[in-house]
């Protein structure tokens, strides 16, 4: 098939910067979308008629013109968080024709000197910028979209409230064009000048000694959730994660999920994982939106509700905990059922009844039973002695793929 739809990426040089096959598309096109700014980029030989994107933003005008000569123009590369992202979900590739520009953070990288496979890259355009706090790490670069001219600010503000006022900072502006501009400070002493709302960020990472330590593998601090008591605790979380097997991409539901410290760590491990989590206490689900955007995984999704009675409809998971729950009826039962074949289903027993539950459960699908045990030096008069915590049942199964 002959694509009917040709995506162009175009820089703050506009038409004179673009290619041969971008330059004779644009001829050829009877409709052209994109942004205002970037329709303005165009000459008056292009004779198509330019349509703005609808707000909110959807695709559907131009899936609606299938057939027909169409251009999407888009900023630098249309596949590097863009609207090529979006309309290769809906097309097959064969439709379509990518011609992309250099992307912003492939022009920030060589402003600022930086190896671009060395460097993490995030969007926060209309995205929530606590997604941030998943990647402030000592000496680790960034290059972050900025959603408008209030974004460096903002920025700058959540470093300083992490304890990384030292990071170096750099805004870059209109990159590409007779316009740009750089701009440079430090998190802690940023003035907040005015910028464009055409930027990126470019930060040097930097953490004050104090700051806390906050690793992408499973068993954060305690002290890193606010929570009521409901948690489970560091050492008990990071062998249920080990079990839980984290996988790019897949889903979690932690049911009962507390102050949710299971689903946070779930999606701290790599940045496509997925979680769910399903709690019915008002006074926890608070904790859990807190504990979501303060650890930077804010598209956790809060399923308010109980189990069983919360999960009807949900997306299947690839894996599920169960934190609390386990003896009411129906539970067990409703989330091995929803599971995906092949799946890992992982509960947790402090009581005896829940024990005995899980017991009785695996009779009947196997699984292996581990006890786990964690004491803790703690003073006695002029002595240490260990106090030990309550012990914990784990039940771990995977799911026949024949299920």
């Amino acid at each position: 098939m002959t694509p009917w739809l040709t995506v162009i990426g175009i820089g703050e040089d506009g038409f004179k910067g673009l290619g041969k096959n971008a330059r004779h598309a644009l001829l050829r096109a009877s409709r052209i979308f994109g942004g205002q700014r970037h329709l303005d980029l165009l000459p008056p030989c292009i004779r198509g008629r330019r349509d703005t994107w609808p707000s909110p933003f959807s695709i559907d005008p131009v899936l609606a013109l299938r057939g027909e000569p169409v251009c999407v123009l888009a900023s630098g590369d249309p596949m590097f968080f863009g609207v090529g992202a979006s309309l290769v979900r809906q097309l097959p590739s064969d439709e379509m024709l990518i011609l992309p520009a250099p992307s912003s953070c492939s022009l920030a990288a060589a402003r600022m000197g930086w190896p671009l496979q060395e460097v993490v890259t995030l969007s926060v355009v209309a995205r929530p910028i606590a997604a941030l706090h998943a990647q402030l790490f000592s000496g680790v670069r960034l290059l972050v979209l900025s959603n408008d001219g209030h974004s460096p600010a903002a920025i700058a503000a959540l470093l300083r409230e992490r304890g990384f006022g030292p990071s170096r900072l750099t805004v870059l502006e209109h990159l590409g064009g007779a316009a740009e501009r750089r701009i440079d400070g430090l998190a802690q002493a940023w003035s907040d000048p005015s910028i464009a709302d055409l930027n990126l960020v470019a930060i040097e990472c930097i953490a004050e000694t104090a700051a806390p330590r906050l690793s992408r593998l499973a068993g954060l601090p305690d002290s890193a959730f606010e929570h009521d008591g409901q948690l489970t605790k560091r050492d008990v979380r990071a062998v249920t994660l080990a079990r839980l097997a984290p996988v790019p991409g897949e889903l979690l539901w932690d049911v009962g999920a507390g102050s949710g410290s299971i689903g946070i760590e779930w999606m701290r491990a790599h940045p496509s994982c997925r979680a769910l989590a399903i709690e019915a206490d008002e006074g926890r689900q608070a904790l859990i939106e807190h504990n979501r955007d303060a650890l930077g995984v804010p598209g956790l999704q809060l399923v308010r509700g109980k189990a069983p009675h919360a999960l009807a409809g949900l997306e299947p998971p690839d894996a599920i905990f169960i934190g609390g729950g386990v003896t009411r009826e129906g539970v067990l039962d409703t989330c091995w059922a929803q599971l995906k074949p092949g799946g890992r289903l992982v509960a947790n027993a402090v009581t005896l009844q829940s024990e005995m539950t899980l017991m009785a459960w695996r009779e009947q699908h196997g699984g292996e039973l581990t006890r786990i045990h964690i004491a803790q030096a703690q003073p006695l008069g002029g002595f240490d002695t260990w106090r030990q915590a309550l012990p914990i049942t784990l039940l771990d199964v995977v799911k026949p793929l024949d299920a």
